[in-house]
């Protein structure tokens, strides 16, 4: 595998870890702003948000640009959302920092394409698990450690640390991806082509659907679980950390299997066992053995969509990858905006141990979506370019 990959992996994992990290010390966020649980829950909103409209267009935006400058343009825009973060003193100015944070996560989607047109068509999952392999590390380490110290030191210290860390991904970025990098930047040119395919499409609405219901608990995964079981900050950090590891087994597994069994049946099996992981969750109440073991299997399945799903929309339309792979970081995003606002609008009618069960109906629409999928795909042929 390119060695780039490794350091794609490494900025992933800043990136995840100061972007959620503040799903689980939002307590402490609310106490300290003065505003409600379900007002501070937005602020996974904003980012999202951010996301999905900001960083498609920023791909576009530098499609000319070499993939290093590309690269460490992302870098610099999240460690910017990072520091007005830490130095907000309300939530409107903790709001603008997670939009910057946002505009920077293009790099997730840049990275992905990267590694997809790096590697032979044969083991793209493998190099997408690779590239991905930072994001689930972030929900072993950098969530829980996070959340340790947001609840022990106040929740700007990890904030801190993620502008540190971006900071220092910057001017690796320097030195570390080579300036020749031959791979396409994003373009609109023959996207209408591509997005017209059904399988397109339904890729994208899996997307948002599956995190939709995966973000309806995790935007408020640190109250849900002290609802689950309550436990002391170190408990919640290693619950947290548990569910990380789970998450890293799954991103290499998903790689593997879809390699060696293809992606759609490997959705099929990861999506079914999603579905019901979430559906058990609720019942685990009181018993934090069950709940850990539920939340091992739901990081196995859930992290173990995301190659399959990135190799089999980038083999639909490889010229277009670059561009169609960020609007499938829109879809996610959306998604997780959307969990996140669904869940805070229903906290004051069901516990928050229930949140598992807020999420099912979505989940179960993504898996119906794996039963209109043919076996085979046809790429689409982007036109060609007019002299």
């Amino acid at each position: 595998m390119p060695p780039v990959l490794y350091f794609f992996a490494l900025c992933n994992l800043v990136i995840g870890s100061g972007a959620f990290v503040l799903g689980g010390i939002l307590v402490p966020i609310s106490e300290s702003l003065n505003v409600s649980l379900a007002a501070a829950g937005q602020v996974m909103t904003a980012y999202a948000i951010s996301t999905a409209v900001l960083a498609p267009l920023l791909v576009v935006l530098t499609a000319r640009w070499s993939r290093k400058r590309a690269v460490q343009l992302a870098l610099a825009l999240f460690a910017a959302g990072c520091l007005v973060c830490a130095l907000s003193g309300n939530l409107a100015v903790l709001m603008l920092g997670r939009v910057l944070m946002g505009a920077g996560a293009m790099f997730t989607a840049a990275a992905s394409a990267l590694a997809v047109s790096m590697v032979a068509p044969a083991l793209r999952g493998r190099a997408l698990s690779i590239t991905f392999l930072g994001m689930s590390i972030s929900y072993a380490v950098g969530l829980p450690v996070g959340a340790w110290l947001g609840f022990e030191y106040g929740w700007r210290v990890p904030v801190w640390l993620s502008a540190g860390a971006s900071l220092a991904a910057l001017v690796a970025a320097s030195w570390l991806v080579p300036a020749n990098i031959a791979a396409p930047g994003g373009s609109f040119a023959g996207l209408g082509a591509a997005a017209r395919q059904g399988a397109v499409l339904r890729t994208w609405l899996r997307t948002l659907l599956y995190f939709m219901a995966i973000f309806s608990v995790f935007s408020y995964i640190g109250p849900a679980l002290q609802a689950l079981n309550p436990m002391s900050s170190m408990q919640l950090s290693l619950t947290l950390a548990v569910f990380g590891l789970a998450g890293v087994a799954g991103t290499l597994s998903g790689g593997w299997a879809n390699d060696r069994f293809g992606s759609l049946r490997t959705m099929r099996v990861q999506m079914t066992v999603l579905t019901l992981m979430m559906a058990v969750l609720p019942l685990t109440r009181g018993h934090l053995a069950a709940t850990l073991a539920a939340l091992v299997v739901w990081g196995i399945a859930g992290f173990g969509m995301m190659a399959p799903q990135q190799s089999r929309l980038a083999s639909l339309a490889p010229a277009q990858a670059p561009l169609l792979l960020s609007l499938n970081g829109s879809m996610l995003y959306v998604g997780t905006a959307l969990g996140a606002v669904i869940s805070g609008s229903v906290l004051g009618h069901i516990h928050l141990s229930q949140l598992g069960w807020v999420g099912v109906p979505f989940a179960l629409l993504a898996l119906l979506t794996l039963a209109f999928e043919p076996a085979q795909v046809r790429p689409a042929v982007a036109p060609a370019a007019l002299p």
